[in-house]
């Protein structure tokens, strides 16, 4: 399991499988869970050229690296994703649960289909992959399941109600499964962003006056980076994190008190 170097992070011989690793908050918590010494195996859908230079970042840290392609909604994608990360690796010690997207729909007009696209990525895909790699984890006696959830999950969010019911699903699956897997050693938790400068949340933080607007109502007084949420998750890959089991960890400068 992770250990720690003096008063840092060693996850040398740790093997990380974080999905939706090609961009945003995924890449930055590839990096940086490479930099701390991890191997990485990394998922993506359509963006391969970003996955395959987020790869050889993580090759130039001395780690290695794999991207699979793997749709987080279907099922044999990821079983495939985490049958070629044991071919490649023989162990999967930490799960970061990152795939997810992100679309406007209004109750009333939102369709089925936009409703169950949501859910099947973002909640589904979670369960999932968690499905998948909990054996393994148990087999190994240990392991970290972090999953990403969001603010939308912890106080809703007006025009995106199945983003909402998906991040929130997320946190309640998370407590659930924690309490049934810290016995194993596999500590499961959460982290809930806020608003993050990533391609997801590029359309509203490129028109200036909504990121004035949303900047005003951050108490920090900026819009969080990918990194900042990568260190959160960098930390609960972490033996600083020993006893937090099923907790969520919210990284949104202030603009939501919750826990």
């Amino acid at each position: 399991m992770p250990r720690l170097s003096g008063t840092g992070i060693n996850l040398s011989g740790m093997t990380a499988l974080v999905t939706g690793g090609s961009r945003g908050i995924g890449a930055a918590t590839s990096l940086m869970l490479a930099e701390a010494g991890a191997d990485i195996a990394l998922t993506y859908v359509s963006h391969r050229q970003s996955a395959a230079r987020i790869a050889r970042k993580v090759r130039e840290k001395g780690r290695e690296c794999i991207s699979l392609k793997a749709d987080a909604a279907k099922a044999s994608d990821i079983r495939k994703a985490v049958r070629m990360t044991m071919r490649e690796f023989g162990r999967i010690d930490i799960l970061v649960n990152n795939a997810g997207i992100w679309k406007e729909g209004q109750i009333g007009k939102m369709t089925e289909r936009e409703w169950d696209e949501t859910l099947d990525v973002n909640l589904k895909g979670t369960f999932l992959f968690c499905n998948e790699v909990v054996p393994i984890m148990k087999k190994q006696r240990g392991g970290r399941i972090i999953n990403i959830s969001s603010t939308a999950g912890q106080r809703g969010e007006p025009f995106h109600s199945h983003y909402a019911a998906s991040k929130a699903g997320m946190i309640g699956f998370t407590k659930a499964i924690s309490v049934e897997l810290a016995p194993y050693n596999i500590l499961a938790n959460c982290i809930a962003p806020g608003w993050v400068d990533t391609d997801m949340s590029r359309e509203p933080l490129d028109n200036r006056s909504k990121r004035k607007r949303i900047e005003a109502e951050i108490p920090r007084g900026y819009i969080a980076t990918a990194e900042d949420v990568a260190g959160a998750a960098l930390f609960l890959a972490s033996d600083f994190a020993l006893h937090l089991v099923g907790s969520t960890v919210s990284v949104n400068g202030g603009s939501v008190l919750v826990g």
